[in-house]
């Protein structure tokens, strides 16, 4: 039987993701990391996590080994060791081609583009490889969409495998590479660009400049450099802001980047549900807003929103502000104190996402974003705009629009009324204008006032519909309370406390029987046979939800009972085969 791999997620950011290798508790290194062949020096072998070797024979083979103790479960001796033929390996061009002799499988595996399409023994389930070698990846980097979408595939189907993508690495790349989800990196870009007398940065090659050393030992510390900075990015969520910045070191780069937004986008399960810490998405650049997280929010303003009961009546549309939630913000206090009532629908024109309703401002991404703000607008971003808007007008009964974003909107069969006129959003003028237009509609359209609890409870609603496609969990629940940890009882008990810093509900024990019974969360089932102690991991899974985001509360059955809640670590996608812990026990009955 072959020597295992002993590995643990440590931090992950979307598909990127720091290994700890060897022992969980003082892991030997840390990816992403070197792998080095039979070009490379000592030096180098002893900065590597792994090292390569390949005959010359048709087919080749390789062989990779360590210095390191990776083996569990003590890491007393030196290793593992992992063989395996690579197969007869055709251009990536010949699709329908088929090489004949297949890859080995194993802890080891080989993939190229025509193994991912010919052969059926990588559905294999019990397929579990420790390291998966993606044999073709200059190739496929040199065909549009072929390179990210083959690391999708292999991302999904091995998630607890370490992926590497010989040749393709490099200081200018590695950020893009590691958001992708390759994890072990080579020097051979590195040594061509040397021969040639260029060095190779994490700003692309270089000549050297006068008097500058340039040879492998400066070669190696430019991509010593590239790679820490992707470790800090991973562990502390900025790993996108540095993919896209070195994205365009080359258009080829910027390529891959947007047709692995687009895969993004359509794959279920890869976002997160919950902001982790402080952290905040950045949309500093065009780039950005191409996102994965854009899409999401946009697709569902436009498709499955649903305003708070009874607030169909007036719409105000408001501009954005700096600080999150709006409301805190100075510019955001005078609209309300202008608007007077908390009758009108109020919802915030902003880019890149769209449009924010206020009943939804706390949640992720809406409550954690960052802009720079010119007051300048694309045609994209202006088109995005009308059609939310559009879509929304198409999905309620409003009968007036009151607009004070600043952006031109003519809609055929509303009124619309301009508050703006020109003017900045903070004139004296235009907030007159505001306040005049809202007391119009109330005259006219008869806008009522809401009681504390309702706004409350309105909220709470549009937020379980956006968490969970599901309110029904919060019938009959009473708000108690002060801001920001609001508390949500159910006869007489607590179920729930709100808590801004998650975007999020924290469930109590009381909870887990009415959020089971409403099919509010995703459900994991454990094997009958065993007592759930602590936190969950694959070997006590039977079955789960495959649509399950990080950081996301999911109901935990046993034996067709909920037996508890537990939040989760890592995303669905990963939960095949990934190593560890999956989700934290949070509530148990």
């Amino acid at each position: 039987m072959a020597e295992g791999l002993g590995r643990t997620v440590l931090h992950r950011h979307r598909y990127a993701r720091i290994w700890g290798l060897g022992d969980r508790s003082s892991p030997a290194i840390r990816t992403p990391a070197f792998i080095s062949t039979e070009d490379d020096g000592d030096d180098f072998r002893q900065l590597s996590a792994f090292h390569c070797q390949q005959t010359r024979t048709i087919p080749a083979r390789i062989t990779i080994s360590t210095h390191h103790r990776l083996i569990p479960p003590t890491f007393e001796r030196q290793g593992p060791t992992m063989e395996a033929s690579i197969g007869h390996v055709l251009p990536p061009s010949l699709d329908e081609a088929n090489a004949g002799e297949s890859a080995d499988s194993g802890v080891l595996l080989p993939v190229s583009w025509q193994r991912l399409h010919h052969d059926p023994s990588l559905l294999e389930s019990d397929l579990n490889p420790s390291i998966v070698v993606l044999v073709d990846a200059v190739q496929l980097a040199a065909q549009s969409g072929k390179l990210v979408k083959a690391i999708q595939t292999l991302k999904h189907r091995f998630p607890g495998a370490l992926l590497w993508t010989p040749g393709l690495g490099g200081p200018d790349n590695v950020a893009v590479l590691a958001w992708f989800g390759v994890d072990l990196f080579d020097t051979s870009r590195t040594r061509f660009a040397l021969s040639s007398n260029h060095l190779l940065t994490s700003y692309g090659p270089r000549l050297p400049l006068s008097g500058e050393t340039c040879n492998m030992d400066v070669a190696i510390h430019h991509y010593q450099q590239a790679i820490r900075s992707v470790q800090s990015a991973i562990e502390h969520g900025t790993l996108r802001r540095l993919a896209q910045q070195q994205s365009l070191n080359s258009p080829r780069l910027v390529e891959h980047m947007r047709h692995f937004d687009a895969l993004t986008a359509a794959t279920e399960g890869v976002l997160r549900a919950h902001p982790c810490g402080l952290e905040a998405i950045e949309f500093m650049a065009q780039e950005s807003h191409l996102d994965a997280e854009v899409d999401a929010w946009a697709d569902f303003i436009q498709n499955r929103y649903i305003a708070p009961e009874s607030l169909d009546n007036t719409l105000v549309l408001l501009p954005c502000s700096e600080r999150k939630p709006y409301r805190l913000s100075k510019s955001h206090r005078k609209f309300i104190d202008a608007i007077g009532t908390n009758g009108c629908h109020e919802v915030m024109v902003t880019s890149p996402l769209g449009l924010v309703p206020r009943d939804l401002e706390d949640v992720w991404p809406a409550g954690f974003y960052d802009i720079p703000v010119t007051g300048d607008w694309t045609r994209d971003e202006l088109n995005r705009v009308h059609s939310m808007v559009v879509s929304l007008l198409a999905r309620h009964q409003y009968r007036c629009v009151i607009n004070h974003s600043g952006i031109e909107l003519n809609i055929d069969g509303i009124e619309m009324i301009d508050t703006r006129q020109g003017e900045s959003s903070g004139a004296r003028s235009a907030l007159q204008r505001l306040t005049d237009a809202v007391g119009h509609a109330k005259q006219t359209h008869e806008l009522r006032r809401r009681k504390g609890e309702v706004v409350n409870m309105d909220r709470f609603r549009s937020i379980s519909r956006y968490l969970y496609n599901n309110d029904a969990w919060l019938e009959d629940c009473r708000i108690r309370g002060k801001p920001p940890r609001w508390k949500i009882e159910k006869d007489g008990k607590q179920i729930a406390l709100w808590f801004y810093d998650r975007a999020g509900f924290s469930f109590s024990k009381d909870a887990i029987l009415p959020l089971y019974e409403n099919n509010i969360l995703p459900i994991v089932h454990l094997k009958s046979e065993i007592k759930w102690k602590g936190d969950l991991h694959l070997g006590i899974i039977e079955s789960y939800d495959h649509s399950i985001r990080r950081g996301q509360d999911v109901m935990v059955v046993q034996n067709g009972q909920p037996v508890g809640l537990a939040r989760s670590i890592a995303p669905g996608w990963e939960w095949a085969g990934t190593p560890g812990r999956l989700a934290k026990m949070h509530q148990k009955r």
